[in-house]
């Protein structure tokens, strides 16, 4: 269960980061509103993820969840242009979250 609650962590990263960045400066009551919400899902399932999976395992993921898919997210929703060279390093990230993974033991 603690997996299922640090991909929800990532997943609602990635949400309240785009509601951040669409709330213009928090002067959109909605995605104002959206922001926090999508902060407490976020960090609240983080805290359940880590009471049995190791911080040095938990908190990589998580933030490397929310970066990939804010990049993700960047690119199709607001039109974001990334190098050819930024792209590798997001694939590292990827590949780097997936090492963290499978070399914890957990």
């Amino acid at each position: 269960m603690s997996w299922i609650y640090l991909l929800i962590a990532g997943i609602f990263e990635v949400v309240w980061s785009t509601a951040m960045k669409l709330s213009n400066g928090f002067s959109v009551l909605l995605y104002s509103v959206i922001t926090v919400i999508g902060m407490i899902i976020s960090f609240g399932s983080l805290v359940l993820a880590t009471k049995s999976l190791p911080l040095s395992l938990a908190y990589p993921i998580w933030t490397g969840i929310g970066a990939v898919g804010s990049v993700i997210v960047g690119v199709i929703l607001f039109h974001d242009q990334l190098s050819g060279l930024t792209w590798v390093f997001g694939v590292l990230l990827v590949v780097s979250i997936i090492g963290i993974k499978m070399t914890s033991g957990n």
